[in-house]
């Protein structure tokens, strides 16, 4: 690694201290240790207020060769319906990734129409470039409506540099 700005003192001190633990990963065969960023997101919230979802996102492998993409992204969480009507929460997260030198997305979604109590999910996905995330609270469907996926903004929660 190289270093370009002048440390001195207990900066150089605190800068070695910290890679330290990245080169013992390495030297003991640990590659994913290097490359491993995690995360934690939340607490955000549907714009009523009425469902929360929050959690953490790993990603290993970034990889910068033509399309700067992970390897794999883990994410990770709770989803809350924070209502007492007949409402769900939803977490709705828009997945682009690396197809050849294209980057398409895909959406996943997870529900809870429990009031009060989380519903904890995990994903995991391939040659990811972007996450991002929207929180919905609307009636019991299969799927999220077209006004909980286009109204509004999407949060960003992992892009790839």
């Amino acid at each position: 690694m190289r270093i370009t700005r002048t440390l001195t003192g207990l900066a150089i001190a605190s800068a070695f201290v910290a890679l330290a633990p990245l080169a013992a990963d390495a030297e003991a065969g640990s590659s994913d240790a290097v490359a491993a960023h995690t995360r934690t997101w939340g607490s955000y919230y549907a714009p009523s207020h009425a469902a929360k979802a929050l959690g953490s996102l790993t990603a290993t492998g970034e990889d910068h060769a033509d399309l700067p993409v992970a390897a794999t992204v883990k994410i990770s969480g709770k989803v809350t319906d924070l209502t007492r009507k007949a409402a769900c929460g939803w977490a709705v997260f828009r997945i682009t990734y690396r197809d050849g030198t294209n980057l398409p997305f895909k959406e996943q979604s997870v529900r809870d129409c429990s009031y009060g109590s989380p519903k904890p999910f995990s994903l995991r996905y391939r040659n990811v470039y972007q996450v991002e995330l929207k929180v919905c609270s609307e009636r019991k469907a299969a799927k999220p409506s077209l006004n909980c996926l286009y109204a509004g903004t999407w949060k960003t929660l992992y892009l790839s540099k």
